[in-house]
Protein backbone atom coordinates (compact mmCIF):
# COMPACT_ATOMS: atom_id res chain seq x y z
CA UNK A 1 0.00 0.00 0.00
CA UNK A 2 1.42 3.26 -0.97
CA UNK A 3 0.91 5.93 1.54
CA UNK A 4 2.70 10.00 0.77
CA UNK A 5 0.24 11.25 3.35
CA UNK A 6 1.91 14.11 5.63
CA UNK A 7 5.28 13.32 3.64
CA UNK A 8 7.97 15.56 3.01
CA UNK A 9 9.15 15.54 -0.39
CA UNK A 10 13.01 16.84 -0.57
CA UNK A 11 14.80 14.18 -3.14
CA UNK A 12 13.96 12.13 -5.90
CA UNK A 13 16.17 9.51 -4.25
CA UNK A 14 13.45 8.99 -1.49
CA UNK A 15 10.75 7.59 -3.70
CA UNK A 16 10.19 4.21 -4.73
CA UNK A 17 9.23 2.73 -8.17
CA UNK A 18 5.92 1.70 -6.69
CA UNK A 19 5.14 5.33 -5.73
CA UNK A 20 6.31 6.36 -8.90
CA UNK A 21 4.12 4.18 -11.01
CA UNK A 22 1.31 4.77 -8.61
CA UNK A 23 1.88 8.47 -8.74
CA UNK A 24 1.21 7.87 -12.64
CA UNK A 25 -2.12 6.46 -11.88
CA UNK A 26 -2.73 8.98 -9.96
CA UNK A 27 -2.13 11.98 -12.62
CA UNK A 28 -3.98 9.75 -15.16
CA UNK A 29 -7.20 9.80 -13.39
CA UNK A 30 -6.76 13.25 -12.45
CA UNK A 31 -6.09 14.20 -15.87
CA UNK A 32 -9.00 12.51 -17.02
CA UNK A 33 -11.29 14.07 -14.10
CA UNK A 34 -9.86 17.57 -14.96
CA UNK A 35 -10.76 17.34 -17.96
CA UNK A 36 -14.10 16.63 -17.17
CA UNK A 37 -15.30 18.78 -14.83
CA UNK A 38 -12.38 21.69 -14.82
CA UNK A 39 -12.43 22.05 -10.98
CA UNK A 40 -12.58 19.39 -8.74
CA UNK A 41 -13.20 19.12 -5.01
CA UNK A 42 -10.73 16.73 -2.89
CA UNK A 43 -8.69 19.96 -1.58
CA UNK A 44 -11.76 21.52 -0.44
CA UNK A 45 -10.86 23.64 2.42
CA UNK A 46 -6.84 22.79 2.16
CA UNK A 47 -4.32 25.48 1.97
CA UNK A 48 -0.94 25.06 -0.12
CA UNK A 49 1.80 28.01 0.40
CA UNK A 50 4.15 28.67 -2.57
CA UNK A 51 7.03 30.17 -1.21
CA UNK A 52 9.71 30.92 -4.25
CA UNK A 53 13.19 32.36 -3.13
CA UNK A 54 14.23 32.23 -6.48
CA UNK A 55 12.71 32.90 -10.11
CA UNK A 56 9.85 30.29 -11.25
CA UNK A 57 7.65 30.14 -13.62
CA UNK A 58 6.52 26.08 -14.80
CA UNK A 59 7.34 24.73 -11.00
CA UNK A 60 5.37 27.69 -9.65
CA UNK A 61 2.43 27.94 -11.76
CA UNK A 62 2.16 24.27 -12.03
CA UNK A 63 1.57 23.74 -8.40
CA UNK A 64 -1.00 26.96 -7.89
CA UNK A 65 -3.16 25.47 -11.22
CA UNK A 66 -2.87 21.95 -9.63
CA UNK A 67 -4.04 23.35 -6.10
CA UNK A 68 -7.04 25.00 -7.95
CA UNK A 69 -7.93 22.61 -10.38
CA UNK A 70 -8.25 20.33 -7.09
CA UNK A 71 -10.21 22.66 -5.35
CA UNK A 72 -7.88 23.88 -2.72
CA UNK A 73 -6.61 27.82 -1.83
CA UNK A 74 -3.40 28.65 -2.38
CA UNK A 75 -1.06 31.60 -0.08
CA UNK A 76 1.46 32.66 -2.65
CA UNK A 77 4.15 34.16 -0.56
CA UNK A 78 5.96 37.47 -2.68
CA UNK A 79 9.36 37.61 -1.66
CA UNK A 80 9.59 41.10 -3.47
CA UNK A 81 7.58 42.75 -0.59
CA UNK A 82 8.95 40.48 2.36
CA UNK A 83 10.97 41.04 5.47
CA UNK A 84 13.49 39.24 3.65
CA UNK A 85 14.58 42.63 2.39
CA UNK A 86 14.97 43.64 5.64
CA UNK A 87 17.66 41.33 6.81
CA UNK A 88 14.74 38.56 8.29
CA UNK A 89 16.23 35.05 7.88
CA UNK A 90 14.56 32.56 5.44
CA UNK A 91 14.38 30.19 8.48
CA UNK A 92 12.46 33.01 10.42
CA UNK A 93 10.12 33.37 7.53
CA UNK A 94 10.05 29.70 6.67
CA UNK A 95 9.00 29.25 10.61
CA UNK A 96 6.67 32.58 10.23
CA UNK A 97 4.67 30.91 7.49
CA UNK A 98 4.57 27.36 8.86
CA UNK A 99 3.03 29.05 11.93
CA UNK A 100 -0.56 29.85 9.55
CA UNK A 101 -0.97 26.39 9.69
CA UNK A 102 -1.06 25.26 5.88
CA UNK A 103 -2.12 22.10 4.88
CA UNK A 104 1.68 21.99 2.76
CA UNK A 105 4.34 24.34 1.61
CA UNK A 106 5.76 24.51 -1.63
CA UNK A 107 9.58 25.75 -1.09
CA UNK A 108 12.00 26.83 -4.08
CA UNK A 109 15.52 27.83 -2.56
CA UNK A 110 18.72 28.48 -4.20
CA UNK A 111 20.48 26.97 -1.51
CA UNK A 112 21.44 23.58 -2.24
CA UNK A 113 19.65 21.17 0.90
CA UNK A 114 18.03 23.83 2.01
CA UNK A 115 14.80 21.88 1.81
CA UNK A 116 15.78 19.12 4.15
CA UNK A 117 17.73 20.99 7.07
CA UNK A 118 14.44 22.72 7.34
CA UNK A 119 12.10 19.98 6.91
CA UNK A 120 12.68 18.94 10.87
CA UNK A 121 11.49 21.91 12.41
CA UNK A 122 8.21 22.79 9.89
CA UNK A 123 5.29 21.20 10.86
CA UNK A 124 3.45 21.42 7.07
CA UNK A 125 4.67 18.71 4.83
CA UNK A 126 7.20 20.28 2.39
CA UNK A 127 7.59 19.87 -0.69
CA UNK A 128 11.05 20.78 -2.79
CA UNK A 129 10.63 22.98 -5.71
CA UNK A 130 14.29 22.88 -6.48
CA UNK A 131 16.93 23.73 -4.21
CA UNK A 132 19.86 25.61 -6.22
CA UNK A 133 22.22 23.16 -8.17
CA UNK A 134 21.30 20.30 -5.82
CA UNK A 135 18.14 18.59 -7.12
CA UNK A 136 14.66 19.14 -8.30
CA UNK A 137 12.73 16.22 -7.29
CA UNK A 138 8.93 17.04 -9.00
CA UNK A 139 10.61 18.21 -12.24
CA UNK A 140 12.37 14.32 -12.24
CA UNK A 141 8.54 12.95 -11.78
CA UNK A 142 7.32 14.94 -14.39
CA UNK A 143 9.71 14.19 -16.58
CA UNK A 144 9.49 10.27 -16.09
CA UNK A 145 5.64 10.56 -16.66
CA UNK A 146 5.89 12.45 -19.38
CA UNK A 147 8.50 9.49 -20.43
CA UNK A 148 5.89 7.16 -19.92
CA UNK A 149 3.15 9.00 -21.84
CA UNK A 150 5.27 9.25 -25.07
CA UNK A 151 7.09 5.50 -25.11
CA UNK A 152 4.42 3.58 -23.09
CA UNK A 153 7.25 1.97 -20.37
CA UNK A 154 10.40 3.21 -18.03
CA UNK A 155 12.15 0.24 -17.94
CA UNK A 156 14.91 -0.73 -21.23
CA UNK A 157 15.25 2.89 -21.65
CA UNK A 158 18.61 4.76 -23.34
CA UNK A 159 18.65 8.23 -22.40
CA UNK A 160 20.82 10.82 -23.52
CA UNK A 161 21.23 13.90 -20.63
CA UNK A 162 22.78 16.88 -22.57
CA UNK A 163 23.96 20.72 -21.47
CA UNK A 164 25.13 22.18 -17.97
CA UNK A 165 24.71 18.49 -15.92
CA UNK A 166 27.22 20.13 -13.20
CA UNK A 167 25.14 23.43 -12.28
CA UNK A 168 21.78 22.12 -13.72
CA UNK A 169 19.67 20.86 -10.50
CA UNK A 170 17.11 18.62 -13.16
CA UNK A 171 20.14 16.37 -14.76
CA UNK A 172 20.69 14.76 -10.81
CA UNK A 173 16.77 14.26 -9.97
CA UNK A 174 16.14 12.57 -13.12
CA UNK A 175 19.24 10.42 -13.06
CA UNK A 176 17.74 9.26 -9.25
CA UNK A 177 14.22 8.49 -10.77
CA UNK A 178 15.42 6.83 -13.75
CA UNK A 179 17.92 3.87 -11.48
CA UNK A 180 14.83 2.53 -9.70
CA UNK A 181 13.76 1.16 -12.88
CA UNK A 182 15.60 -1.56 -14.77
CA UNK A 183 18.24 -1.83 -17.50
CA UNK A 184 18.07 1.55 -17.71
CA UNK A 185 21.31 3.31 -19.86
CA UNK A 186 22.20 7.11 -19.84
CA UNK A 187 24.31 8.94 -22.22
CA UNK A 188 26.09 12.12 -20.26
CA UNK A 189 26.48 14.61 -23.12
CA UNK A 190 28.31 17.86 -22.11
CA UNK A 191 31.89 19.56 -22.27
CA UNK A 192 34.09 18.75 -19.66
CA UNK A 193 33.89 21.62 -17.59
CA UNK A 194 29.74 20.68 -16.84
CA UNK A 195 30.10 17.13 -16.63
CA UNK A 196 27.80 15.39 -14.05
CA UNK A 197 28.99 15.88 -10.66
CA UNK A 198 30.61 13.21 -8.92
CA UNK A 199 27.64 13.18 -6.15
CA UNK A 200 25.62 11.91 -8.68
CA UNK A 201 28.06 8.95 -10.14
CA UNK A 202 27.87 7.73 -6.60
CA UNK A 203 24.16 7.88 -6.00
CA UNK A 204 23.56 5.64 -9.76
CA UNK A 205 26.46 3.39 -9.32
CA UNK A 206 25.18 -0.15 -9.93
CA UNK A 207 21.96 0.59 -10.66
CA UNK A 208 22.28 1.84 -14.08
CA UNK A 209 24.43 1.95 -16.91
CA UNK A 210 26.14 5.05 -17.56
CA UNK A 211 28.88 6.70 -19.52
CA UNK A 212 30.21 10.29 -20.04
CA UNK A 213 30.79 11.53 -23.91
CA UNK A 214 31.04 15.10 -25.09
CA UNK A 215 29.53 14.64 -28.99
CA UNK A 216 25.79 14.13 -28.80
CA UNK A 217 26.22 13.14 -32.50
CA UNK A 218 28.13 10.12 -31.44
CA UNK A 219 24.92 8.59 -29.23
CA UNK A 220 21.97 10.28 -30.94
CA UNK A 221 20.51 7.68 -32.87
CA UNK A 222 21.15 4.86 -29.65
CA UNK A 223 18.61 6.92 -27.91
CA UNK A 224 15.07 7.00 -26.70
CA UNK A 225 15.32 9.99 -25.03
CA UNK A 226 17.48 13.13 -25.39
CA UNK A 227 17.03 15.37 -22.53
CA UNK A 228 18.32 18.86 -23.06
CA UNK A 229 19.10 21.67 -20.37
CA UNK A 230 20.27 25.05 -19.99
CA UNK A 231 23.52 26.85 -19.46
CA UNK A 232 23.23 27.62 -15.78
CA UNK A 233 24.71 30.91 -16.03
CA UNK A 234 23.10 32.19 -12.56
CA UNK A 235 25.20 29.19 -11.14
CA UNK A 236 28.29 29.63 -12.49
CA UNK A 237 31.11 30.59 -10.33
CA UNK A 238 32.94 32.69 -13.23
CA UNK A 239 31.00 34.89 -15.26
CA UNK A 240 33.78 34.70 -17.84
CA UNK A 241 32.44 30.69 -17.86
CA UNK A 242 29.78 31.49 -19.24
CA UNK A 243 30.94 33.34 -22.44
CA UNK A 244 33.46 30.61 -22.74
CA UNK A 245 30.91 27.97 -22.86
CA UNK A 246 28.48 29.51 -24.51
CA UNK A 247 26.92 27.63 -28.08
CA UNK A 248 29.51 24.75 -27.12
CA UNK A 249 26.39 22.51 -27.33
CA UNK A 250 22.62 23.28 -29.63
CA UNK A 251 20.08 21.29 -30.85
CA UNK A 252 18.69 22.56 -34.23
CA UNK A 253 16.62 20.78 -36.85
CA UNK A 254 19.28 21.12 -39.36
CA UNK A 255 21.41 19.61 -36.76
CA UNK A 256 19.00 16.34 -36.15
CA UNK A 257 17.67 15.90 -40.00
CA UNK A 258 21.37 14.42 -40.31
CA UNK A 259 20.07 11.09 -38.57
CA UNK A 260 18.17 8.31 -39.30
CA UNK A 261 16.38 7.62 -36.19
CA UNK A 262 15.61 11.01 -33.56
CA UNK A 263 14.28 10.60 -30.34
CA UNK A 264 11.84 12.50 -28.21
CA UNK A 265 13.71 15.91 -27.35
CA UNK A 266 12.59 17.27 -24.10
CA UNK A 267 13.91 19.84 -21.82
CA UNK A 268 12.68 21.24 -18.60
CA UNK A 269 13.19 24.81 -19.80
CA UNK A 270 13.37 27.75 -19.96
CA UNK A 271 15.39 27.16 -22.90
CA UNK A 272 17.86 29.74 -24.28
CA UNK A 273 20.45 28.85 -27.27
CA UNK A 274 21.21 25.59 -26.74
CA UNK A 275 17.17 24.71 -28.27
CA UNK A 276 16.52 26.11 -31.60
CA UNK A 277 12.63 26.94 -32.14
CA UNK A 278 13.46 24.87 -35.28
CA UNK A 279 12.87 21.62 -33.44
CA UNK A 280 9.55 22.64 -32.06
CA UNK A 281 7.84 21.64 -35.29
CA UNK A 282 8.85 18.16 -35.27
CA UNK A 283 7.01 15.61 -33.96
CA UNK A 284 9.52 14.20 -31.33
CA UNK A 285 9.38 18.03 -29.88
CA UNK A 286 8.02 17.15 -26.45
CA UNK A 287 9.07 20.08 -24.21
CA UNK A 288 5.52 21.81 -24.19
CA UNK A 289 3.38 18.69 -23.32
CA UNK A 290 6.03 18.17 -20.64
CA UNK A 291 5.48 21.40 -18.94
CA UNK A 292 2.23 20.92 -19.53
CA UNK A 293 2.29 17.09 -17.91
CA UNK A 294 3.81 18.77 -14.57
CA UNK A 295 0.16 20.08 -13.19
CA UNK A 296 -1.07 16.70 -13.76
CA UNK A 297 1.76 14.99 -11.95
CA UNK A 298 2.12 17.70 -9.37
CA UNK A 299 -1.73 17.42 -8.51
CA UNK A 300 -1.03 13.70 -8.32
CA UNK A 301 1.98 14.45 -5.50
CA UNK A 302 -0.28 17.18 -3.65
CA UNK A 303 -3.45 14.88 -3.62
CA UNK A 304 -1.48 12.23 -2.23
CA UNK A 305 0.56 14.38 0.34
CA UNK A 306 -2.51 15.48 1.34
CA UNK A 307 -4.18 12.45 1.93
CA UNK A 308 -7.49 13.39 -0.07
Amino acid sequence: MVSLKGKDIISALDFTREEVEHLIRVAEQLRKEIDEKGILDYAKGKIMATVFLEPSTRTKLSFQYAMVRLGGTVIDFDVSTSSLAKGETDVDTLRIIDGYNPDVIVLRQKKPFFPREIAPIIKAPIISGGDGWNEHPTQALLDVYTIWRELGRLDDLTVGIMGDLKYGRTPSSLSYLLSKFKNITIYYIAPEPLQIREDVIKNIEGKVTYYKVNDVSQVIEKLDVLYVTRLQKERLPDPSLYEKLKGSYKIDKEFLSKFKKIPIIMHPLPRTWELDPSVDSLPQAKYFQQAQNGMYMRAALIKEVLGV
